[in-house]
């Protein structure tokens, strides 16, 4: 195993290891990357994965993220010259995997590229240059001697529209790219200890397969048509070899539950228009902050049309990214479906992807709306490019959608608990807070009861966020907010305002008296005290996380003045 490093202060490190017969593995090693796609808080860093594959001739499986690109290159050029590579293999497109693409054909231009035809055309708009090409279909096969023949497996929307998997008949290994990979950064190359990879494993499948469950079992079904796989080589994290079996099992699990899920809802949108993909993202993100299930269809795709009747008909609600108004005839036959498929009661959303030429809102919102759907958030109209601001703004509506579709079942729930042990639970007392909290543009603030004391050394406290706060976003670890206690005196005004239903995307400290921290949140000038902390760690609670954070900083305005204190008389709601 050869280990290289860049600079200490930036943790990005190249891993390189031979993993299967004339395989090299090589793994760009992010140790801080905090974030990934919207708003996914990631605990454990990640790692970008590339595979070269020797036979007779030489192929590349992926690049990496170009923050890698000198790291990477000096990796790679120490393995191979690179004018001995053949073929580079792109699982699919997305700039962590491909952000190296047109330096690579920039340095060896006799390279072939494999991909899916959506693929090609995307690395067309990428490259801007000429490059070989061989567009590859299911069951199309690549063979470099020595018994390396590759099996190509299409399997789109995991997560990217032009998604292909790669087996090498030879290794039994299978290259998945995004699929069956988790976000999680550490010198160990394979899965042993799958106990310290399981949260990470389900919190990556939540948040970027879930959604595409459908598409996920039809992956699992045409990997059965391969033989046995003795690895999966994915894009993220360790490789998958002690646990091929299990792990694959449980994606097979979840994504059977969520199709077969009581409450869903269809997000609709076409991908590589406009930011149709992050923006529909970032909505599913919040819908799934309310446990709802998800399911994302890419009507610019391949789209059975019977399908698309069914999904739309046992959907609870419908959220629409809007394609282009000039628009190809199958987009508009499936967006023709969606609309003659949906039915009086279902929630509607519609978002513009930003493209330039989208399908009108109002009028699109009109039809639906005659049909007796329920318009749930306002249309998002995009005018200029995204920011996170606009980011943020569809996550919250999502979740404003989610908790509208759940509204009776959350009752129901509220009813459950039995009356004495409801009263009981009542009892539990705590202070009164505001939770504030800001990252690049981006502000949020709650009210909070559910607020502890923890630890001496280092200074730190809990505090429960539900999971469908629009705040919960912004309290991964290693953020900064700001703990604001309230006045047993003179709380009722800051109480009532930040306990009022906030529109998606509005300005929570509007008409409030603030003054920013040194971390950037605001302080709230008429609170009793307040303490600048950082989240340490979170632990998941069902609905909430228990979000651990120590304190760094803090001043308490008024040194006479209590604490309001927050008495309920029931424990099974706020």
């Amino acid at each position: 195993m050869v280990l290289l490093t860049e600079r200490i202060e930036k943790r990005l490190t190249i891993q390189t290891g031979e993993i299967a017969e004339g395989t090299t593995a090589i793994r760009s090693l992010d140790w801080e990357r905090d974030r990934f796609d919207i708003e996914f808080g990631l605990q454990n860093g990640t790692t970008y994965n590339s595979f070269l594959i020797r036979g007779e001739q030489t192929a590349l499986v992926d690049t990496s993220h170009e923050k890698f690109r000198q790291l990477y290159f000096d990796t790679l050029t120490g393995l191979i010259n690179l004018s001995e590579i053949d073929y580079l293999i792109i699982s699919h497109t997305e700039p962590d995997h491909s952000g190296l693409v047109k330096d690579l054909l920039q340095l060896a231009p006799q390279i072939t590229v494999v991909g899916s035809k959506v693929a090609i055309q995307f690395l067309e708009n990428l490259v801007h240059q000429p490059f070989k090409r061989r567009i590859v279909k299911n069951g199309d096969r690549l063979d470099l001697g020595n018994g390396h023949e590759f099996e190509f497996v299409i399997a789109p929307n995991l997560h990217w529209p032009d998604t292909i998997f790669s087996f090498d008949h030879q290794t039994q290994v299978l290259y998945t790219c995004d699929a069956f990979g988790l976000h999680y950064c550490s010198d160990s190359t394979f899965d042993a200890d799958l106990k310290t990879i399981e949260p990470d494993f389900k919190y990556y499948y939540d948040c970027l397969m879930g959604p595409n469950a459908r598409s996920v079992l039809s992956a699992l079904k045409r990997m059965g048509e391969l033989p046995a796989i003795k690895m999966i080589a994915t894009g993220h994290g360790p490789l998958l070899y002690h646990n091929v079996d299990e792990l694959t099992g449980r994606y097979r699990t979840w994504s059977q539950k969520q199709t077969k899920a009581e409450t869903t809802v269809g997000v609709f949108h076409v991908s590589g228009y406009g930011y149709s993909d992050r923006l529909a993202q970032a909505v599913v993100n919040g819908i799934s902050k309310t446990g709802v299930a998800v399911e994302m269809v890419d009507l610019g795709a391949e789209v059975d049309l019977q399908e698309l009747r069914e999904l739309v008909s046992r959907c609870v609600g419908v959220v629409i990214g809007l394609p282009p108004a000039s628009g190809n005839a199958s987009i508009q036959a499936a967006l023709s479906t969606v609309l003659g498929s949906a039915k009086e009661k279902q929630a509607i959303g519609v978002f513009e992807t930003g493209g330039g030429d989208d399908e009108p809102v109002d009028p699109l919102l009109s039809k639906f709306r005659n049909l007796g759907l329920s318009v749930v958030f306002p249309a998002i109209k995009i005018r200029e490019i995204p920011t996170e601001n606009t980011y943020k703004l569809c996550e919250e509506a999502g979740t404003d959608l989610g908790q509208w579709v759940t509204r009776d079942r959350s009752i129901k729930t509220m009813k459950s608990l039995g009356v004495d042990l409801d009263k009981a639970l009542g009892r539990l007392s705590g202070g009164l807070y505001i939770i504030t909290a800001k990252k690049g543009d981006v502000s949020s603030a709650m009210l909070a009861s559910w607020v502890s004391q923890a630890s001496f050394k280092p200074l730190g406290f809990s505090i429960a966020v539900a999971k469908d706060r629009a705040i919960e976003s912004l309290m991964q670890v290693g953020d900064r907010f700001v703990l604001n206690v309230l006045e047993e005196s003179s709380y009722q005004t800051l109480m009532k305002h930040f306990l009022k239903r906030f529109a998606p995307g509005a300005d929570r400290f509007q008409g409030v008296r603030t003054q920013p921290a040194e971390n950037g949140a605001p302080i709230l000038n008429d609170a009793l005290a307040y303490m600048e902390c950082e989240v340490a760690s979170r632990m998941d609670c069902g609905d909430h996380w228990a979000v651990y954070s120590t304190v760094y900083a803090g001043r308490v305005s008024k040194p006479e003045a209590l604490t309001a204190v927050h008495h309920r008389k029931v424990g099974n709601h706020y």
